[in-house]
C-alpha cells in the first residue's frame, strides 16, 4: 500500500489499483451520515468504523453524532494510520484529537469479536467491499460468518453499513438470511463524477425470518 501525491492532492494505490482517493469522497462520507441519521434516538451511541483510509468517514460520523457519542476506529494498516497524523493530516482536520474518538492499529474483525452487543453501528469501508482487492483475509468480514459476528456485537435496532465499490446480489441475500433489514443505496462517488458505489443499512431486526 502505497500514499501517492499527485498535483491536486493524495491517492491511496495497491499495486496498480487506485483504493481511494481525496477526490472521490461523497460515498465514503454518506456511509457515516446515514448511519447516524438512523442513531438520532442514541444520544450516547457508540459507533464501530473499521478502516481509517483518509478520514471521510470518521469526519461525517463526529460531524453527525451528539457530544455524548464514542467512536472507535480499527485500522490494521500501521502506515495508514501514521498517514492521517503526517501528510494527510489536513484532510483529518482536529478529528482524531476529538475525545469522542479512539485509534485501534488492530485487524476490525477481531475488534467485533471482542465484543458482544457493545456497539450501535458499525461500520465497513475495507478494501473494496465484498469483492475485496487486497487481502483475502478481509473477506471474512463479508462471509456469513462474519455478519453473524457483527450482527452479534450490535446492540438490537442497531445498524451495519457497508460500503463497496460495486453492487452484490449475494451479499445483499446474505445479509437478509443473517438477520438484517436491508437498504441499499446508489450514490456517486462525488458530485461531478458519473461513478456510483453502493451502501447497504443493514438493520439488526430480533426475528430473522422478518427480513
Amino acid at each position: 500500500m502505497r500514499l501517492m501525491r499527485r498535483s491536486d492532492g493524495f491517492t491511496i494505490m495497491v499495486g496498480k489499483c487506485e483504493l481511494m482517493s481525496d477526490l472521490f469522497c461523497a460515498s465514503e462520507r454518506a456511509l457515516a451520515t446515514i448511519a447516524c441519521d438512523h442513531l438520532r434516538d442514541r444520544p450516547e451511541a457508540r459507533m464501530l468504523i473499521g478502516g481509517l483510509g483518509m478520514g471521510f468517514t470518521l469526519g461525517a460520523a463526529l460531524e453527525g453524532l451528539g457530544p455524548q457519542a464514542s467512536v472507535v476506529v480499527a485500522e490494521l494498516v500501521p502506515s495508514v494510520a501514521a498517514w492521517a497524523r503526517g501528510p494527510l493530516a489536513h484532510l483529518f482536520g482536529g478529528s482524531l484529537d476529538d475525545s469522542r474518538v479512539e485509534i485501534r492499529v488492530e485487524d476490525v474483525n477481531r475488534v467485533i469479536q471482542a465484543a458482544p452487543a457493545a456497539y450501535d453501528a458499525i461500520l465497513l469501508d475495507v478494501d473494496n467491499g465484498p469483492e475485496g482487492a487486497t487481502r483475502r483475509q478481509n473477506d471474512r468480514l463479508y462471509d456469513a460468518w462474519g455478519l453473524k459476528r457483527a450482527r452479534w456485537a450490535l446492540r438490537p435496532g442497531g445498524i451495519l453499513a457497508v460500503w463497496s465499490g460495486h453492487p452484490d446480489r449475494k451479499f445483499k441475500a446474505r445479509l437478509r438470511r443473517t438477520g438484517f433489514a436491508v437498504e441499499e443505496i446508489r450514490i456517486r462517488s462525488n458530485i461531478t463524477d458519473g461513478r456510483r458505489h453502493v451502501l447497504w443499512i443493514a438493520t439488526r431486526i430480533e426475528d430473522p425470518n422478518a427480513a
